[in-house]
């Protein structure tokens, strides 16, 4: 495995996300859009998760979102902070099978995404194979940011008609089987 101590002496933007489950993907997509949301649209989104010493990496390869992403994030409900860096990847390339051979892959997520913005902030509806649907949402702001992107994340929770009861902790992949 890789150590990615690196990473955290350069820049990362900040994000505080949740994630949930969405009882109505429907209502949702309705509320964003009575909200002002612009739509990305519908990204057909396969994760692939790699092993690493300290954080997340996953390649995301989709329609719309093409990245390598490495992030670190404490498990919790409710808004937390995540640190980000992403790197444009191209599809069909052989980075994915450069990583892994060099580190393994660790899981495999596939999804149906629906991409919305207001703002600064992001949204996705999901729907992930033998998983059901989830709704996130992520303020994406600066270091010391935190507070103004946690109002954000609270607020859209509330418009959203969030239950606190369906936030979840961790990342998809830690809800598929290997």
């Amino acid at each position: 495995m890789i150590s990615f101590a690196f990473v955290k002496q350069q820049h990362m933007p900040v994000n505080i996300e949740i994630k949930a489950r969405c009882p109505d993907p429907a209502a949702s997509a309705e509320t964003l859009a009575g909200l002002g949301a612009e739509t990305a649209g519908n990204d057909r989104q396969t994760d692939t998760y790699f092993h690493t010493n300290s954080g997340r990496l996953k390649l995301r390869e989709g329609n719309i979102e093409n990245n390598l992403i490495y992030y670190e994030r404490n498990d919790e409900k409710g808004p937390g902070k995540s640190e980000v860096l992403l790197f444009p990847a191209v599809k069909d390339t052989q980075l994915k099978n450069m990583l892994e051979k060099a580190l393994g892959i660790m899981k495999v997520v596939k999804k149906n995404r629906n991409i919305f913005y207001l703002g600064n902030v992001k949204f996705h509806i999901d729907h992930i194979e033998g998983l059901g649907d989830f709704i996130e949402i992520e303020a994406i702001g600066e270091r010391g940011d935190e507070e103004k992107l946690g109002r954000q994340c609270r607020h859209y929770m509330e418009k959203l008609g969030i239950d606190p009861l369906n936030l979840l902790a961790g990342s998809y992949s830690d809800m598929v089987n290997p």
